[in-house]
């Protein structure tokens, strides 16, 4: 596996090794020892989440502030754009963000570690995500940062659709409003 630096600390790009031949291919979408080799990260997975979505959904930006989740994000069908948001007060980037497409086909996740917000807009037709998580859901715990903050700035790929936002996403807090990790 290759692991590549992105402009927030502590959130990696990870592109597998993946073995394809005229049958198909072939790769290790998860293994610990190899993650641990490569990243120095040790964690432990307690929870695998799937989500099915449309074009111009947008998801997140969510976040558990008590229980906050480490959460290796890859895309199964389709295509997304994927955000992070550093909400660790104490860090160097707090309030700032990074985004990445992460395809079907280029198999690359997205380690988004625990103390930052994460969310993705859908830029296929449909989009299957599979994600790992550290922590277990915990919805009374669930925080979620307003997707289009200008304080943040985020340049959603948009190209001119209105996103598709449940409720919870709408409502979503700007980053000066909300709760954050010290």
């Amino acid at each position: 596996m290759n692991v590549f630096a992105t402009d927030l600390p502590d959130v990696l790009l990870i592109e597998p090794k993946v073995f394809g031949d005229a049958r198909g291919f072939f790769y290790e979408s998860w293994n610990e020892r190899d993650f641990v080799a490569a990243t120095g990260v040790e964690l432990r997975f307690v929870q695998d989440n799937h989500s099915r979505s449309r074009k111009g959904v947008l998801r997140g930006l969510h976040y558990q502030l008590r229980q906050p989740q480490g959460k290796l994000i890859r895309v199964v069908r389709g295509s997304i754009f994927d955000v992070a948001v550093d909400l660790r007060r104490s860090s160097a980037t707090f309030g700032c963000w990074m985004g990445v497409e992460l395809t079907e086909e280029t198999h690359r996740q997205l380690w988004v570690p625990p103390g930052f917000a994460h969310g993705f807009l859908v830029l296929s037709e449909v989009a299957d995500v599979l994600y790992k998580a550290t922590d277990y859901y915990a919805p009374e715990d669930e925080r979620t940062l307003l997707w289009n903050d200008p304080r943040l700035g985020v340049r959603w790929p948009l190209r001119g659709l209105e996103p598709v936002l449940s409720g919870k996403d709408a409502a979503g807090r700007p980053l000066e409003s909300c709760e954050v990790f010290k």
